[in-house]
C-alpha cells in the first residue's frame, strides 16, 4: 500500500464519477504529528482488513487562513508536498486534496456527506474526536456518524496525549517557537524539517573559515526560533555523488554582528567535514538540537571563537 499513491485535487462541486470504495481519514493534518498518524493509520488498517483502498482527505489552503481565523496559518508545519509524502510513507493509496474555497466553506454537513464523501466512494471514515465540518463547523465527529449511518461507518479517534497533554499542531508550533526542537520531534515522531534551495549569500563565512550553505525555503514553513542549531542536511544526488546526509551547525537569524539593519531571517548551514559546491541544489534540513540564542559579538575574532565551539558541540551531539 502507498508505494504509488494517487493524488487527486478536487473542488466543490465535484466533477468526478464515484470512486472505488475506500476507508478515508479526514482532517487538515498540518504537521502529520503522532495524533494525526493515529487517525491515518487506523484508516489504513481498516482498509487492509476490508480489502479496499486506504485514503486521506486534507484541505488546502488551511481552513483557518481562508476563514480569517488565524493569519499565522499561512505558514505550515508541513506544506502540501511534504504532507503528501508523509501520507505515502504511512501506507496511503489515495490522497484527496480538497480545495478549501468559499463555495466549499458554505456547504452544509449533509451536503458534504452526500455530494463529497459518497461520491469519493467512502465506506468507512476515520476522524479525530474534535473534527468539525460544514458551514461554520456545524458538523461534528458525532453528527458525521449520524449522517453516514447505513451508508458508511464512522470511527472517532480519541485525543492522542503525551505526558497528559494533547498532541496538537498548536503544541508543535509552540515548541518550535521556543526552540524546543527535541520536543517537536517527540510530538511528530520524527525530526522537524524544512526544505529549500541553496543560494548565493554574502560569502562572508568562507572568509572566516566557516563556509555556509544559504538555504532559501521553497515553501512557507513554520521555522524554529532564531538561534543556532545542530542539524542534519540531506543532499540529493549530484554530479556523480550519491544522495547523502551530513551533520551541520545552522544559524537561523539576522547575522547581527554584521547587519546594521533588520532584515529577513536566513538559514545558514555549515556542513561538517564537507567541501564542494551546493548552489542550486534542493536540500532538506532536520532540526535536532538547539545550541544557543543568536547574539551580537564584539567583532570577528569573538564570533569565530564561538563558531568553533558551536561546530564542536554539534559534532559531539550528532556523532555521539
Amino acid at each position: 500500500m502507498g508505494e504509488q499513491m494517487e493524488i487527486h485535487v478536487v473542488s466543490y462541486p465535484l466533477e468526478v464519477a464515484v470512486h472505488e470504495p475506500c476507508a478515508l481519514a479526514i482532517g487538515h493534518f498540518d504537521g502529520v504529528h503522532l495524533g494525526h498518524l493515529s487517525v491515518i493509520e487506523r484508516a489504513v488498517a481498516h482498509a487492509s482488513a476490508a480489502g479496499i483502498r486506504a485514503a486521506v482527505m486534507t484541505f488546502d489552503p488551511h481552513p483557518r487562513e481562508v476563514l480569517g481565523r488565524g493569519s499565522g496559518y499561512a505558514a505550515s508545519l508541513t506544506p502540501l508536498e511534504d504532507k503528501l509524502e508523509l501520507f505515502r510513507q504511512a501506507g496511503v493509496d489515495a490522497a484527496y486534496v480538497m480545495r478549501f474555497e468559499p463555495a466549499f466553506a458554505e456547504i452544509s454537513p449533509r451536503v458534504f456527506v452526500d455530494e463529497v464523501l459518497l461520491r469519493l466512494g467512502v465506506r468507512h471514515a476515520v476522524v479525530g474526536f474534535d473534527f468539525r465540518f460544514g458551514h461554520f463547523g456545524e458538523g461534528s465527529a458525532t453528527s458525521l456518524g449520524e449522517l453516514g449511518a447505513g451508508r458508511f461507518g464512522v470511527e472517532i479517534m480519541p485525543a492522542y496525549s503525551r505526558d497528559g497533554q494533547k498532541v496538537s499542531s498548536t503544541y508543535v508550533r509552540e515548541a518550535l517557537e521556543n526552540g524546543q526542537v527535541e520536543l517537536a520531534a517527540e510530538l511528530l515522531g520524527r525530526p522537524y524539517a524544512v526544505s529549500g534551495v541553496v543560494v548565493h549569500g554574502d560569502a562572508r563565512g568562507r572568509t572566516i573559515g566557516f563556509p555556509t550553505a544559504n538555504v532559501l525555503q521553497d515553501a512557507a514553513y513554520v521555522v524554529p526560533r532564531l538561534g543556532v542549531y545542530a542539524v542534519r542536511v540531506h543532499l540529493p544526488e549530484r554530479d556523480g555523488h550519491p544522495a547523502e546526509t551530513l551533520p551541520a551547525v545552522l544559524n537561523h537569524g539576522m547575522k547581527p554582528t554584521f547587519n546594521k539593519e533588520s532584515i529577513v531571517p536566513v538559514l545558514e548551514a555549515h556542513l561538517l567535514d564537507f567541501e564542494g559546491d551546493l548552489y542550486g541544489l534542493r536540500v532538506r534540513i532536520e532540526f535536532l538540537h538547539f545550541l544557543r540564542p543568536e547574539r551580537k559579538f564584539s567583532g570577528v575574532a569573538e564570533l569565530v571563537e564561538q563558531l568553533g565551539k558551536d561546530r564542536d558541540r554539534s559534532a559531539e551531539l550528532l556523532r555521539g
